[in-house]
């Protein structure tokens, strides 16, 4: 475990502590229970105050819970999925030290179903790019996707999502910097056969199934998605301040 911290290095000392923290949680060093906020004031000579703020970044980050009365507490193997205006679910990835990509299944522009083009606010009859991809994190398909974008804005969008991995990476690539989740709308459903296979649960264990839409800098919808996630890998994290 790292013990050190730098004074006058530029970096807060709570910050220093929040990533070594962060370090330990990541290579299982530590699990279940944080040691209390004495025993860590000791292990880093710093006051418990310093302790306290690093911990709470630490819960933002959704790797640990903060039980009153009971102490703090390594997150368990689920994933949080914040669902924040800017954040997408790699963002939720990166915050855990998690690994994840998006494996891209198949492709196809095709004329788009009227309540598609509702979402996408396109004139009935206009035509999409339809992705569909598998989200795989640490190795496990965690999410069976379908996106839907706006054509011919979109025409070979695809092949960056392939080449960067996921979708916030690929819309950079694309020139779009800016972009904010202006819906989000969230079920819980039994899965498809197909959907049950590819997420290797039984066809009896509920999906979350998480629908969003997501506009750029200019107000402009560019994307509609629908993510079946398995209920026993993510959970979702829904924050008022920052939700569309």
């Amino acid at each position: 475990m790292n013990n050190v911290i730098e004074r006058g290095a530029g970096v807060s000392l709570w910050r220093q502590i929040e990533e070594a923290l962060a370090d330990d949680i990541g290579a299982k060093r530590l699990t279940d229970r944080l040691p209390n906020e004495l025993e860590l004031a000791e292990r880093f000579g710093v006051n418990r105050h310093t302790i306290r703020r690093a911990v709470q970044a630490l819960e933002s980050r959704g790797l640990v819970r903060i039980e009153q009365g009971r102490g703090t507490f390594v997150q368990e193997d689920l994933i949080d999925y914040r669902l924040g205006r800017r954040q997408r679910f790699s963002h939720s990835l990166e915050n855990q030290r998690l690994s994840g990509q998006s494996r891209i299944v198949q492709t196809r522009v095709q004329v788009a179903r009227d309540d598609i083009c509702r979402m996408l606010a396109l004139p009935a009859g206009s035509e999409v790019l339809q992705i569909d991809a598998l989200d795989v994190v640490e190795d496990r398909i965690v999410g069976v996707c379908t996106e839907y974008l706006p054509m011919p804005r979109f025409a070979g969008f695809d092949a960056l999502l392939k080449a960067h991995g996921t979708m916030s990476a690929a819309l950079r690539a694309f020139g779009i910097t800016e972009f904010s989740r202006k819906l989000s709308r969230v079920t819980a459903r039994m899965p498809r056969a197909e959907v049950a296979t590819q997420l290797a649960q039984p066809k009896t264990q509920p999906i979350l199934y998480v629908e969003s839409v997501y506009q750029d800098g200019n107000g402009q919808v560019i994307e509609y998605g629908v993510t079946r996630f398995a209920g026993d890998a993510v959970q979702l994290v829904f924050e008022p301040d920052q939700a569309a």
